[in-house]
């Protein structure tokens, strides 16, 4: 209940920015392709959804604010779950979805071209270990109920209602839970697991 209320709260503060403070806005909708490192598994090979809003303000001729709220699935697959002849089934995948808000600066490189940075947090929706017999159990949260990271990306104006944007996050805290109460447990390497996400969506300004 509370995490409902939280969300329309947010968006309705959003709102209420756009039209009272002369904020710009849209929405989001992308694809997201992640991975986890330290979970022994290599690659981007993870796909999810990506959507949500913005609100954006011009702080000058070069450089403006951008808020976003989005819903975000991470996470890592083992691709040698679907080979059948080289099955690896010492890792499980991971499975995780986040409501997330990122705060970033646009600097204009160009009429069609900005280049971003900035910082997001993120709430834990659900996160779980999945193998062959689908969602293993775990009595305790195997994951922490957030997420801190830094990124970088790249925002194309298509066109006065449309951007195409790319960018590439990494977390700066590990996630699961027990890389703070067992941390040699689930990773050799001592270090934790942290998501690494490359996203691509469409911009739709209002």
């Amino acid at each position: 209940m509370l995490k409902k209320f939280t969300i329309a709260l947010f968006c309705g503060l959003l709102t209420l920015s756009i039209q009272a403070q002369n904020f710009g806005g849209g929405i989001i909708l992308g694809l997201s392709t992640s991975q986890v490192g330290g979970d022994d598994l290599g690659g981007f090979n993870k796909a999810g959804l990506l959507a949500g809003v913005y609100a954006n303000k011009s702080i000058s001729p070069l450089l403006s604010f951008k808020m976003e709220m989005t819903f975000i699935q991470k996470g890592s697959n083992n691709p040698k779950m679907n080979d059948v002849e080289h099955k690896d089934y010492d890792w499980p995948d991971i499975f995780l979805s986040y409501i997330e808000v990122p705060l970033l600066l646009q600097y204009k490189q160009s009429e069609v071209l900005e280049i971003e940075g900035g910082l997001l947090c993120a709430y834990l929706i659900d996160g779980y270990y999945n193998d062959l017999t689908g969602e293993m159990p775990n009595e305790i949260n195997p994951f922490i109920s957030y997420d801190i990271g830094l990124f970088v990306g790249l925002d194309y104006k298509y066109s006065d209602k449309i951007s195409l944007n790319t960018r590439i996050c990494n977390s700066v805290l590990p996630i699961g839970s027990e890389d703070y109460s067992h941390p040699t447990t689930y990773n050799s390497n001592r270090k934790g697991k942290y998501n690494s996400v490359l996203s691509f969506a469409l911009h739709y300004n209002f």
